[in-house]
C-alpha cells in the first residue's frame, strides 16, 4: 500500500500527464465552470429550471439568488470565527 506521500505523488503525475495532453483546457473545464456556484447559469438553473421567466427576470433572479447564497456562507464564516474567539 502506498504511503500519503506515495500517493500525493502518483495523484501530481496523473494530473499533470492528463492536463499535458488536453489540447483545449477551457473547454475541458467548461461545465465544471457552469456547474458551479460562481456562475450566473448555475442560479438561473436552481430558480427557473424550466426556463419559464422571461430571461431578463431570470437573471436578475439568479443575481439576487448568488448574492443571497455568498451573504451566507460570509455570516456563518463570521459567526464561526467569533465562537472560536475567547471570551
Amino acid at each position: 500500500m502506498a504511503t500519503p506521500s506515495e500517493r500525493r505523488t502518483i495523484a501530481q503525475i496523473a494530473a499533470n500527464t492528463r492536463w499535458a495532453a488536453e489540447p483545449d483546457r477551457t473547454a475541458a473545464t467548461a461545465a465544471a465552470r457552469r456547474n458551479s456556484p460562481a456562475s450566473i447559469e448555475y442560479w438561473a438553473k436552481k430558480i427557473d429550471p424550466d426556463e419559464i421567466l422571461p430571461y431578463q427576470e431570470r437573471i436578475k433572479r439568479a443575481e439576487n439568488a448568488k448574492a443571497a447564497y455568498y451573504a451566507k456562507a460570509m455570516l456563518k464564516a463570521r459567526q464561526a470565527k467569533a465562537a472560536k474567539r475567547p471570551l
